[in-house]
């Protein structure tokens, strides 16, 4: 079993920034993808970012520049700066973990309480 716990959601001014966390408990497991997503009220969850293990990124062509992904393996823990934050980046924001038991190899998938982000203009 993997838990994921967010935090650092907040209310902030377009312009500003936050730094999303994400904090993975549990064992007997191995990370594939770690990613962030978001869903705004009356639309579907959308992919942000994501992380490989091997270090590869990608990111929704509307964070581009703006957003960065990163990991601290030794904290189990993948964060989220956003900065030039913008009233459309407002939404509850998800952390995703795409795993692989060493038990047996089978690939889970383990979703984040999701974190509010709000940006006034």
């Amino acid at each position: 079993q993997v838990q994921l716990v967010e935090s650092g959601g907040g209310l902030v001014q377009a312009g500003g920034s936050l730094r999303l966390s994400c904090a993975a408990s549990g064992s007997g497991f191995r990370f594939n993808v770690m990613g962030w997503y978001r869903q705004a009220p009356g639309k579907q969850r959308e992919l942000v970012t994501a992380l490989t293990t091997g270090g590869t990124t990608n990111y929704s062509d509307s964070v581009k520049g703006r957003f960065t992904i990163s990991r601290d393996n030794a904290k189990n823990t993948v964060y989220l700066q956003m900065n030039s934050l913008k009233p459309e980046d407002t939404a509850v924001y998800y952390c995703k973990a795409d795993v692989r038991l060493t038990s047996d190899g089978r690939g889970l998938e383990y979703w984040g309480q999701g974190t509010q982000v709000t940006v006034s203009s």
